[in-house]
């Protein structure tokens, strides 16, 4: 099984997405959007621009 987006609607009726890793696995998922459009337009930012996303890491606890 590959990885893929899920677009659903939650209680409220919004349109949410989450990513499912190819084990399966919820890896995330976003915010309501109120309508399918926009939940899929954020789909297509994350593809465009999440290879170049820096990791930052916030933790203060010393290693």
């Amino acid at each position: 099984m590959a990885a893929k987006f899920e677009i659903y609607k939650d209680k409220k009726g919004e349109f949410r997405f989450r990513y499912v890793a190819s084990n399966g696995e919820p890896m995330f998922g976003s915010e309501g959007y109120t309508s399918k459009a926009s939940a899929k337009s954020a789909i297509e930012s994350i593809k465009k621009n999440v290879p170049g996303a820096d990791v930052v890491d916030t933790t203060t606890e010393v290693a």
